[in-house]
């Protein structure tokens, strides 16, 4: 790290065991939340959740400085259906979108997260990639620099001599926001990064910042231990034949396709880290940094060639496990700088930021609340399991729902005739590479999922 990067986040991680921070009392007490979102990103692909060769040393150290969430999940592996859950607090079944250019309705705007906090006074900015439908939002933010769609080409012009990278232009952008923020009011600025979503349809789909080229110039990034063609060949003959596969087949089917891509991935993912640090920098500059919850996790996993498959929209670990970070400066040292260990979900983004501004959480939202988590408290009705469920593009992507618990991962292949049934003992089984579906021995274990599937499927709707 370069000597001044956002040197208050450095010494509070240096005297973690010595201090307790105090909201800044200008907003009332309220926090200000920064959250920050990628897109595409595995659970694993950081430093601090053991990667070796995930090049995030600022992302790291917000771990450090906070809670490293290890079991994080979405609801649905997909941008538009997760990114609706994340405004929501619900699930898919609920809010209904599915398809990539369904939008929210009016009615539905005014209970997500951002229209609530700006309703009880919040500063609100989003910025980058929205994700749901286009672009029909954008007057019900204070500061609106979100795009449609995957949020275009990450270089701003082919030609542009300038090289501006997309990312780059978010973190511009974020400097800007904090520089327009009312010293009166507390802020809630939501960051959606576009990276390291492929760009599809493109020679290099995952183009990154032209300062990042030279990273593992020298190295051979291994492949997951899953991406044979044993594991291929015990999916479902729909999912050995789907979209997925023909994307890994473009992508990482051979060693110069898998290093070439690979490569790049990461380097975007170090891009994205770059940013950080410089946002971080920034809240330390204006004095903001004692008072503002960061909070840092992507829309879904990917598959980087797992099982002969890339993209996500599965329930395998690699494609709905997400990471999760969040650093609240007001804990006391023994609340930070842990790993947390409880199932969270994307549909507890909401309520937890609506409880960081102090407010209830509507009726319709599905999530919880992550801040006694954040506190080191573990509520005796914290959830042990919950349901997924993926239905877009049923032609190129088999439909699938399942139900996923601290142990067992139970996946239903729902357009299937007869159904296609799998259940994974995750713990024995991480890789899921056993299906114990058809072995009379996990018969009660299979029956006990199928009925949670089943009420689960009823009632979330």
């Amino acid at each position: 790290m370069k000597a001044g990067v956002w040197p208050l986040f450095r010494v509070l991680l240096l005297a973690v065991g010595a201090i307790v921070i105090s909201p800044a009392a200008g907003a009332a007490g309220r926090p200000n939340i920064l959250f920050l979102l990628t897109d595409d990103q595995r659970w694993n692909a950081l430093g601090c959740m053991g990667d070796p060769n995930a090049v995030t040393p600022h992302v790291d150290r917000l771990a450090h400085a906070g809670v490293l969430f290890q079991n994080h999940f979405v609801t649905t592996a997909i941008c538009g259906s997760s990114r609706a859950s994340i405004f929501t607090g619900q699930y898919m079944r609920r809010h209904g979108i599915e398809l990539a250019g369904d939008h929210f309705t009016p009615e539905q705007w005014t209970q997500t997260y951002p229209a609530l906090l700006r309703q009880h006074g919040y500063f609100t900015g989003f910025i980058g990639k929205f994700g749901v439908g286009g672009s029909n939002v954008g007057a019900q933010f204070d500061y609106w620099r979100g795009l449609p769609g995957q949020g275009g080409k990450y270089f701003i012009e082919p030609g542009d001599t300038n090289r501006l990278h997309k990312t780059a232009l978010f973190g511009n952008q974020a400097l800007e926001f904090l520089g327009q923020v009312p010293s009166n009011r507390p802020f809630c600025l939501s960051i959606s990064f576009n990276a390291p979503h492929a760009r599809d349809g493109t020679p290099q789909p995952y183009m990154p910042d032209d300062r990042d080229v030279s990273l593992y110039a020298e190295k051979i990034l291994p492949a997951p231990s899953n991406a044979t063609k044993e594991f291929h060949d015990k999916l479902p003959k729909s999912v050995q034949e789907s979209e997925a596969h023909r994307r890994w087949q473009e992508r990482f089917s051979t060693p110069e396709k898998y290093q070439a891509n690979v490569k790049d991935y990461y380097r975007l993912i170090t891009g994205i880290d770059r940013e950080v640090g410089r946002i971080l920098s920034e809240l330390d500059a204006r004095g903001l940094t004692k008072n503002t919850v960061v909070i840092y996790t992507s829309d879904n996993g990917y598959a980087l060639g797992d099982r002969q498959l890339e993209g996500k929209w599965f329930m395998y670990e690699e494609n709905f496990r997400d990471p999760l970070i969040i650093y609240d400066p007001r804990e006391t040292a023994a609340h930070r700088n842990r790993n947390e260990n409880a199932m969270t979900l994307n549909i507890d983004f909401a309520p937890t930021m609506l409880d960081l501004a102090g407010l209830t959480p509507p009726a319709g939202m599905q999530g919880r609340s992550l801040l006694p988590l954040v506190r080191g408290e573990r509520p005796a009705d914290w959830r042990t399991e919950f349901f997924y469920e993926h239905h877009f593009g049923a032609k190129a992507l088999p439909p699938s729902e399942g139900v996923r618990t601290e142990r067992w991962s139970y996946i239903r292949w729902v357009n299937e005739s007869p159904v296609i049934e799998e259940l994974y003992d995750v713990q024995a089984d991480p890789l899921e590479g056993h299906n114990l579906a058809g072995e009379p021995e996990f018969a009660p274990v299979l029956k006990q999922l199928r009925a949670s599937w089943e009420r689960k499927a009823r009632e979330l709707k």
